[in-house]
């Protein structure tokens, strides 16, 4: 009987295929066509929901399709009612194949829902908000597979889609959110460096314009005050800090993976973390300060690029020698809370962002949030005031450690486990457009 309530929705799927590949649109078709069995093999309800959705895209296309057409033959003076009884079966068919993949008899055959259906289909519906308009706009392409294989973008979106359901689905889990949130946070920053590698190894193609520009983030603020131009990452991050705060740090930042790694040592998380001295935030807004007083000097003064690299290099790698020699013997991310002038302005200026983690009144200070926190956000002090420091990034892993329930997201009157499920679906859907989009 599942066999016959998954038909129509492959064959809709295959039609539909055949749609995109007569207008020589090769990656679409793909998509169409392998869209529904993907879906469905990956067995869980929300792949099944993703699906449903692809199918009545499908549908909403073929009506546009037949609009165009009906114009085009009263345009020329000939009949149309062949074509829409066609088309229109066409579009029944689509349609009964999304309700029957909705059917109570196929919902239970995927199983229960795991309690992640919602915001796996949420983030996956956020990251095509995402990476679509980069697919539709973005000249030269900035999808990779785009750069290769014009339409095959449209692949890679279907990829990033599916992985982001997953991920969903993953990081929903309290006993999963904290190993996974670390993996793909060192993946995102892996395919970041090694598309900066395949580029200066002459591959033009894996860099975003074709001109080189160091990945030490507080260019993110000094390249474009020194160069008086190139606002594009600006923009991304304060997009980001809009949509989920401070979280830039601990999700999404391409070197806070690598500060990360160090302050968790070679004993991994189980590594208690000490305590850093309390003038460490003070000195990053000192360096916050000083960056954009000599990006500004630099350019008033008419200094050459050549002078410019060398200085945001030199920043760049005393940066790595702090993860060295200081994060991993205190086991704290002290690139990231000390001496990163994003991650101040992330802490910041985030804060105007809704999200907050919050403790009720039910905390007994065991001490198990400070011991999983490594931005130094949970000293004594913020556990008594029921409330993480201000370095708190939102990464969410004192919220998971924590054994009497009373540490969680927080967002207006929500609940805190709609909050944090309106957090993931949020970071999950950047995470994997970010890992779409984001090159040197």
């Amino acid at each position: 009987m599942i066999a016959l309530r998954v038909a129509p929705a492959i064959l809709a799927g295959i039609v539909l295929g055949a749609h995109f590949l007569r207008a020589f649109e090769l990656g679409p078709a793909l998509v169409a066509v392998l869209a529904v069995p993907v879906l469905l093999a990956f067995r869980r309800r929300w792949a099944l929901r993703v699906a449903q959705g692809v199918l009545l895209a499908g549908a909403v296309e073929w009506v546009l399709t037949t609009a165009i057409l009906v114009d085009e033959r009263q345009t020329l003076g000939e009949p149309a009612q062949r074509l829409v009884a066609i088309l229109g079966s066409v579009i029944l068919l689509t349609v009964v194949g999304a309700v029957l993949l909705g059917s109570r008899a196929s919902l239970e055959r995927f199983g229960p829902s795991r309690g992640s259906t919602g915001v796996s289909v949420a983030a996956v519906a956020l990251t095509l908000l995402v990476v679509v308009p980069v697919q539709l706009v973005v000249d030269p392409p900035g999808l990779l597979l785009e750069r290769f294989v014009p339409t095959a973008g449209w692949v890679e979106i279907a990829l990033l889609t599916l992985y982001a359901g997953w991920l969903a689905e993953v990081m929903i889990d309290p006993a999963l959110s904290p190993r996974w949130r670390v993996r793909v946070w060192r993946l995102f920053s892996a395919v970041f460096f090694a598309q900066l590698v395949i580029g200066l190894l002459g591959f033009d193609r894996f860099l975003m314009t074709g001109k080189l520009h160091l990945p030490v983030p507080a260019l993110i603020i000094g390249g474009p005050l020194f160069r008086g131009s190139g606002l594009f990452m600006p923009i991304l991050f304060t997009a980001t800090l809009v949509f989920v705060g401070s979280a830039w740090c601990s999700h999404l930042c391409y070197i806070g993976s690598w500060d990360d790694a160090a302050a968790r040592g070679v004993r991994g998380p189980r590594r208690r973390p000490k305590m850093v001295p309390s003038w460490h935030r003070p000195l990053q807004f000192l360096i916050l300060g000083l960056t954009v007083v000599v990006a500004l000097g630099l350019r008033f003064a008419g200094a050459s690029s050549s002078i410019a690299l060398a200085v945001a290099a030199s920043f760049g790698v005393g940066g790595v020698l702090l993860m060295i020699l200081w994060s991993r013997r205190v086991g704290v991310m002290t690139h990231c809370i000390s001496y990163c002038p994003i991650g101040v302005l992330a802490t910041t200026v985030g804060r105007l962002n809704p999200f907050r983690v919050r403790m009720s009144d039910e905390c007994d200070a065991c001490g198990a949030c400070a011991a999983a926190c490594r931005y130094d956000a949970l000293r004594p002090e913020h556990i008594a005031a029921r409330r993480p420091g201000a370095a708190c990034t939102l990464c969410g892993d004192c919220v998971t450690r924590c054994r009497s329930g009373s540490l969680g997201y927080r967002l207006g009157n929500l609940e805190p486990w709609r909050a944090r499920a309106v957090f993931i679906a949020l970071i999950v859907a950047l995470h994997a457009g970010f890992l779409g989009v984001a090159r040197l």
